[in-house]
């Protein structure tokens, strides 16, 4: 194979300029800048479409935001609330002197109150 040929310049040059194209294509696809063919960077232009994409991203992140607030809100009632309520349930029916058939202060609605 003879190294300094045109064919082996020619080669080079097609691999070089492949390898710039994909790695330009791959940039783009991804929303970097790309390369001119002096090195230099061009940045890319917001489309109608990813300012609409930006502006819901935005709007879902507030969303995301206020339902994290009212999770903590709500893992707050659930957790300190919870254990008190249940251990005044408890504390409730542990009432010494009371039977399990005692339902509470008997209602007399035949008698008469003296006024």
């Amino acid at each position: 194979m003879d190294w300094g040929g045109p064919g082996f310049v020619m080669a080079i040059i097609m691999v070089s300029t492949a390898g710039w194209l994909i790695n330009n294509w791959i940039r783009a696809k991804h929303g970097y800048a790309l390369e001119n063919e002096w090195g230099g960077k061009t940045e890319p232009t917001d489309s109608a479409e990813t300012k609409q994409l930006r502006a819901e991203n935005a709007e879902l992140h507030g969303k995301l935001d206020t339902m994290q607030d009212r999770m903590v809100v709500l893992e707050k009632i659930v957790t300190d609330r919870g254990y008190t309520l249940s251990d005044e349930i408890e504390a409730l029916r542990d009432v010494p002197g009371k039977t399990a058939t005692d339902s509470g202060v008997p209602l007399n609605m035949n008698t008469k109150t003296k006024a």
